[in-house]
């Protein structure tokens, strides 16, 4: 009975059948004629099966265990318990299971496309090795240098589609791998100092810093295209009205509202494009370019996503103001809550004590146009309080990265409101901070306390 079948991809006519009582016959005319070539299979096993047979897709008399499609004599090997490889065409192998269940390996392929490993295991389902690319890469040269950086495939900047439903408890509900570029480097034994990525765009500016693993071997680092995060808004205040609310022993809170206070606010999802990756390892750098790609399914143009990117990052920069702002505002309060108890602690500075309240209220009249400044986190502020500049540019900025889509006119005109009002609130700001906090400040300096900065 033939268990294995295959057709060279380089010669048509040349196929291999492989039977369950361990023969192997090939045949060069399209199967008129068959040559038995079972001897040519060194130590075979008497009383054997063939069930796979993989022809080259570099020598068109050559067949049976799978070859990489890139690199010829890489060779991928499955058994009973495990999967191999080798980097010889054979002539030695070493054991490539990494985190694989222990199950017999029969079905090997390599997805050309992506340069995926899939592994069809009997009973223990499916599974991926994304990006072999590394290992078409590996040669004796790269694995005696102390560090290289592998040249990256192209990674595609796919946007969201609408997710069919799934049972949250699915127990055969795959994994996808992370979005993004992936990143693989070689690290020898002896590595010193730090492993740092920099991605950097067609123009040369730097978009994104990640810091690298140190592992001795193939590393890798997921670029998920999107650009640096801006800085993090941290209240160093309770909310309004929720004096009993912790700030924590490092006496800060995020800003209120998921991500809008989180690290992705106003992070930028990279246009396609060419762009450059460098490794640094203490010293010494290198480099590849990278291709980012349009995603095949999205309607926009490339013409249409730079606009978007421009649009995107135009808002970007009003809510960086908005949250240097209220960083700002933030760490004044606190070092005025706390003098304030320090002059209360003295019993001597009444009037003083008196001044910080009216000065506070100046601060917080000014500071909640930029975000709601009663909101918990909890509950449901979203509908209990209306939101303010800081948390309309976010839901502004999200609506505008949607698709691959310019912005239209009325994005325009409220990212202009927004704008305008975020000046009127940065100049009624800093007239307290000029005025009220710098005699507030000469006060406390008289009797020998720090200033607020």
């Amino acid at each position: 009975m033939i268990y294995a079948f295959d057709e060279s991809p380089l010669e048509p006519g040349v196929l291999w059948a492989g039977t369950n009582d361990g023969l192997m016959h090939m045949s060069r005319d399209g199967g008129a004629t068959w040559t038995n070539v079972t001897a040519n299979i060194p130590n075979l096993p008497p009383d054997g099966v063939v069930r796979g047979i993989d022809a080259s897709r570099h020598t068109s008399g050559k067949a049976c265990i799978h070859e990489d499609p890139v690199r010829p004599g890489l060779l991928y090997l499955g058994t009973e318990a495990s999967v191999h490889v080798s980097f010889d065409d054979g002539a030695r192998w070493q054991r490539f299971h990494t985190n694989l269940p222990p199950a017999p390996m029969y079905g090997l392929v390599v997805q050309e496309h992506f340069s995926d490993l899939v592994v069809g295991t009997y009973g223990r389902g499916y599974w991926i090795l994304d990006d072999v690319t590394p290992l078409q890469q590996l040669t004796s040269e790269v694995a005696e240098r102390p560090a290289h950086l592998f040249a990256p495939r192209p990674a595609y900047r796919f946007r969201p589609v609408s997710a069919p439903f799934t049972m949250f408890d699915d127990q055969s509900d795959g994994e996808n791998p992370p979005y993004g570029a992936s990143i693989n480097y070689w690290l020898g034994d002896a590595v010193d100092g730090d492993v740092e990525i920099e991605i950097a765009d067609a123009a040369g500016e730097v978009v994104r810093t990640l810091e690298g693993t140190r592992d001795t071997g193939v590393n890798r680092v997921w670029w998920d295209l999107m650009g640096e995060p801006i800085e993090e808004v941290r209240l160093r205040t309770k909310p309004l009205f929720a004096d009993d609310m912790s700030l924590g022993d490092e006496r800060w809170r995020p800003l209120p509202g998921g991500p809008l206070g989180g690290p992705g606010l106003g992070t930028i999802l990279q246009p396609p494009g060419d762009y450059t990756v460098t490794l640094k390892v203490g010293e010494e750098t290198f480099s590849q370019g990278l291709e980012v790609r349009k995603d095949p399914h999205s309607e926009g143009t490339l013409s249409d996503i730079e606009m978007q990117v421009a649009a995107m990052t135009d808002i970007r920069a009003d809510i960086e103001a908005a949250g240097s702002l209220i960083n700002r505002v933030e760490w004044v309060r606190r070092q005025l809550l706390d003098a304030r108890a320090v002059l209360d602690d003295r019993g001597d500075q009444a009037e003083l004590v008196a001044a910080a309240d009216p000065l506070n209220q100046r601060l917080i009249d000014a500071e909640q146009g930029l975000f709601q400044m009663r909101a918990t986190g909890t509950g449901q502020d979203a509908i209990r309080y209306p939101v303010r500049v800081i948390e309309r540019l976010g839901y502004l900025f999200s609506t505008v990265s949607v698709g691959d889509f310019r912005t239209s006119d009325q994005q325009g005109e409220v990212h202009g409101i927004l704008k305008e009002r975020l000046l009127r609130i940065e100049e009624a700001l800093n007239a307290v901070l000029e005025g009220d906090l710098a005699d507030f400040n000469r006060r406390i300096q008289a009797l020998g306390l720090g200033v607020i900065s």
